[in-house]
């Protein structure tokens, strides 16, 4: 019994699906150096996915979730090529990455705060409280020069 090294293949639409990524998205990844060529099959000359090629996009696709830029993926996967000298830059796009998203956090943590204050608002009109609806108010401005500053950052 020949045992091989037959790996199992997959089409651009089995990719998509196992990653999560569109096919288009693979594709544009692959033309812009996000990701290596892929294989093309021999007859079809369609693109030929094997496990190596899933294991890569699947952790592309994690940086994508992120919201990593296509810039700084194809930076990241440039420098996995160069191995641990290039550990350093790596640490750097992270970093980078995490203070964007600890950013779009405090971001986000205020409009939900601001949209707390106006249910409170509402509760307050609702139950005819014009001092606390007043203060509420109030604050809810507050807020909102806070929203309004904060995206100008």
């Amino acid at each position: 019994m020949d045992v091989g090294t037959s790996e199992r293949e997959y089409t651009i639409k089995e990719a998509a699906a196992l990653t999560g990524l569109p096919a288009s998205t693979l594709r544009y990844y692959e033309s812009i150096g996000v990701i290596a060529p892929i294989a093309r099959g021999a007859s079809s000359k369609h693109r030929v996915y094997d496990e190596s090629d899933l294991d890569q996009l699947m952790w592309i696709a994690c940086l994508a979730a992120t919201g990593m830029s296509v810039g700084d993926m194809r930076q990241y996967v440039a420098n996995g090529q160069l191995g641990p000298g290039a550990a350093q830059d790596q640490v750097q796009l992270l970093t980078a990455q995490q203070q964007r998203l600890a950013a779009e956090a405090q971001q986000l943590a205020l409009r939900q705060r601001y949209v707390r204050i106006k249910i409170d608002y509402w509760h307050a009109v609702d139950a005819g409280d014009e001092e606390r609806a007043e203060l509420i108010s109030r604050e809810a401005r507050l807020l909102a020069d806070k929203l309004k500053h904060a995206k100008h950052q």
